[in-house]
């Protein structure tokens, strides 16, 4: 009869009624003897078998358990086993050892494109075979003996939802299973060719090798150094994720290194950024964000709910994710966000630091970070930049901004925004979810911003569908779409407190929409893919099915009439930091009569997400204008009005507004720009080689006429050095100061070398190097 516990778990060779009378056996005897007396030592002998931890068993060098079935063990063609260890040693088949064939150099790593993975893990793609060694107790016999593979993952693997996988021996691998063939035979060891599921949930999986031969079967025992790490797989045409472009595939899953952009629409800036998907401990750590977010395994195997779960996960908002999000301008406690210039470090952090999130991340720390988790599992995924960003807080699907009876805002009222800049990503994928054609790039932005069913997170939404206003097909289109697309609607308040629109703004948001181009450093404009062009029929047909969903409805109307217009120019690449701001604004009266106008100026500092920090300076001006007249205002904004009140990315924000007095036309718009700073100038000394200690200097001039205060630099290398922090010191009013550093190369190539600096009084100031590391 079974005995209603556990599977009794024997050593090799042993069986209750067939002893092998062993050194170890013996000593084991004779210590149950010593401690419970001659009739106590048949039971200390059970419960060392059932019971390991607390009476611990012979050691041997199997890594199989055996699992004996009740009744008689008879071998292949029916005969009885003798008492004797060597023949039953000639009917079991247990597993010796696995070879997973997991070398960083190996046929299995390079053919799934893992090879560049810091890891000695078995890292494949699902949907693609994969090749290991087994050996075995004796010859394999494969008309007699019996053998599969089992794949676990998670806590509570099931059979059912496809987190416990049984992959049968098979003689003919199909295309889209879980199967195992015999591909090679050597004495009593055997080659696998192993197939995966191409919608197999991805993860960390623990191996066992069962075989089976008679009445025994013999499952080998877990090693964490067998397990098989499972990606997906983009170029496997039947994973959602696949991708049919090489160079895309080069660019936006195996690329390390990548190029943000910030600043305004008139002045864009560009950073580099070392995504390092391949470090030494990244995979790790990525796999334990998943696990971290607490969502059941079964639900990996889709990349619409996987990046959903890890645009939740970059930001610590309501789930205790990498990133904190600060736009105080005091990062007391953590690292300013400029400072960051690669993934690694944070999420090495977050990963060695048990999940504590680490401080401090924007937009563009949150869209990098991502980018590295994305590549890192195999989803192809790039860093995108939208410039004049809209935030839309109450789903109009419009940025509203409320005047009161004098035309000044009403600050409790505004609570929309347009941001100097914002970052987010694509990310690749079929749509099977939703109406064909919407399938391709979809926009995620772990940025914390506002919730998506009660959590921080932001799609992925479709491009198409946001390109055609379709903002009714999930996830989150309605805010994406007002993000690029949205017009600025002005109302002002009315004598009896209800609202009017009395202008709108159309071509405002959403423009050069911005990621690195495949293949080099240059910047790619992708505004195309989620807008049609301004003024094009398709574009006010989108935005009039959009708006037709939004909480306005019935308030979006095409915009009125007028012959006056207002426009803000700056000349060249605009004002530098530390100097004064000089501007443009430019009227033109197309009528045949003369207008006369109040023009209203006010100039702020703001954050970069369109987040007013202070009013530096107001004017009113009045303005008379001849029939077909043209007229430029020279504006200027002196740097003693606006140094002491700068935050992170150096923005001001114009703001002008104004009647018409002949007609009651209204006229209005913002200009936001920032403040160009300098970067920093690194130069290579010496020759670069591989285990070759080498240098660098790094160059700075303060740009303004006060002194930057407890300055720190941030040097970062894939293949050249770790991140490393450098407390400067003091920098003086306008002074130039260099700095040498030396470092080690560790891997041949082309390299790039980032460097930034960080204090209180500026940030946003960087530099790259291009280095060629030879081999030894």
């Amino acid at each position: 009869m079974r005995v209603p516990l556990e599977p009794v778990l024997l050593d090799v060779g042993r069986f209750p009624h067939v002893p092998e009378r062993t050194e170890d056996s013996e000593k084991a005897k004779e210590e149950a003897q010593e401690e419970h007396g001659e009739q106590g030592s048949a039971c200390g002998r059970w419960l060392r078998r059932v019971c390991p931890c607390c009476c611990p068993r012979p050691s041997h060098d199997d890594i199989t358990d055996i699992l004996v079935k009740p009744g008689e063990i008879e071998g292949p063609d029916g005969e009885k086993p003798g008492t004797a260890g060597s023949e039953l040693h000639e009917v079991l088949l247990t597993v010796k050892s696995v070879d997973l064939m997991a070398s960083q150099s190996g046929e299995n790593r390079r053919e799934h494109h893992t090879d560049r993975y810091r890891s000695d893990d078995l890292i494949v793609r699902r949907g693609q075979t994969f090749l290991m060694w087994v050996t075995l107790s004796r010859p394999f016999r494969q008309d007699a003996d019996k053998l599969h593979l089992e794949l676990k993952t998670g806590k509570l693997p099931t059979v059912a939802k496809g987190t416990h996988v049984i992959i049968p021996l098979v003689e003919e691998l199909a295309d889209d299973r879980w199967e195992a063939a015999v591909v090679k035979q050597v004495d009593k060891k055997i080659m696998l060719s192993v197939n995966s599921s191409p919608t197999a949930a991805i993860g960390r999986y623990r191996l066992a090798v069962e075989t089976n031969s008679g009445s025994v079967t013999a499952v080998s025992r877990h090693d964490s150094a067998s397990d098989i790490f499972l990606l997906f797989n983009p170029w496997c045409e039947d994973d959602p994720v696949f991708m049919d472009s090489e160079k895309e595939l080069q660019e936006y899953v195996l690329n390390d290194v990548g190029r943000i952009y910030y600043g305004t629409q008139n002045q864009i800036g560009v950073r580099t950024w070392c995504y390092g998907q391949f470090n030494s401990g990244i995979l790790a750590a990525c796999i334990y964000l998943l696990e971290k977010s607490a969502t059941p395994p079964s639900g990996w195997s889709d990349p619409i709910n996987v990046v959903r779960v890890i645009s939740a996960m970059i930001n610590s908002s309501d789930d205790g994710g990498v990133l904190v999000g600060n736009w105080s301008g005091d990062y007391a406690g953590g690292t300013s966000p400029t400072t960051w210039s690669g993934s690694v470090e944070i999420l090495k952090q977050y990963h060695e630091g048990g999940g504590a999130s680490v401080r401090f991340g924007q937009c563009w720390v949150f869209g990098g970070v991502f980018t590295t988790v994305l590549r890192c599992l195999g989803i192809p995924s790039r860093t995108v930049t939208n410039f004049s960003s809209a935030h839309d807080t109450d789903v109009s699907l419009t940025t509203d901004v409320y005047l009161d009876e004098n035309m000044d805002p009403i600050d409790e009222l505004n609570h929309d925004s347009i941001w100097n800049f914002h970052v987010w990503n694509d990310c690749w994928m079929a749509r099977p979810d939703l109406p064909p054609g919407n399938g391709g790039w979809q926009a995620v932005d772990s940025t914390p911003q506002e919730t998506s069913q009660g959590t921080y997170r932001c799609g992925p939404a479709s491009l198409a569908a946001i390109r055609n206003g379709q903002v009714f097909l999930k996830h989150d289109s309605p805010f994406v779409f007002a993000e690029v697309n949205s017009d600025k609607i002005y109302w002002q308040r009315k004598a009896d407190g209800t609202f009017g629109q009395i202008y709108s703004e159309k071509n405002l948001v959403g423009h050069f929409i911005s990621t690195k181009a495949v293949g080099s450093d240059e910047r790619h404009d992708i505004t195309d893919l989620y807008k049609h062009a301004e003024g094009l029929e398709e574009e006010r047909i989108a935005v009039e099915t959009a708006c037709s969903y939004g909480s306005k409805s019935k308030a979006f109307s095409s915009s009125l009439a007028r012959d006056v217009s207002l426009e803000v120019t700056m000349d060249g690449d605009g004002p530098r930091m530390g100097a004064d701001a000089d501007l443009s604004v430019t009227l033109r009266n197309s009528s045949s009569e003369p207008r006369t106008l109040t023009l209203h100026s006010t100039a702020a500092v703001m954050y970069y997400t369109g987040v007013l920090k202070a009013t530096v300076r107001k004017d009113v001006t009045d303005v008379e204008l001849q029939p077909s007249e043209e007229r430029c205002l020279e504006w200027s904004l002196d740097y003693e009005l606006y140094r002491d009140q700068l935050v992170d990315q150096a923005a001001l924000m114009l703001t002008l507004s104004g009647r018409v007095k002949q007609t009651q036309q209204v006229l209005a718009t913002q200009f936001s720009f920032r403040l160009r700073t300098p970067d920093l100038v690194i130069k290579p000394i010496g020759a670069a080689v591989v285990g070759e200690k080498m240098a660098v200097q790094i160059s700075f001039t303060n740009p303004l006429p006060q002194v930057l205060k407890a300055v720190t630099f941030h040097l970062e290398g894939l293949g050249l050095l770790s991140a490393r922090k450098i407390r400067y010191g003091d920098i003086g009013s306008r002074a130039s100061v260099s700095l040498t550093e030396q470092f080690t190369p560790s891997l041949p190539g082309a390299r790039k070398l980032l460097a930034s600096l960080d204090c209180r009084q500026l940030t946003q100031v960087h530099g790259v190097a291009d280095i060629t590391v030879l081999k030894k």
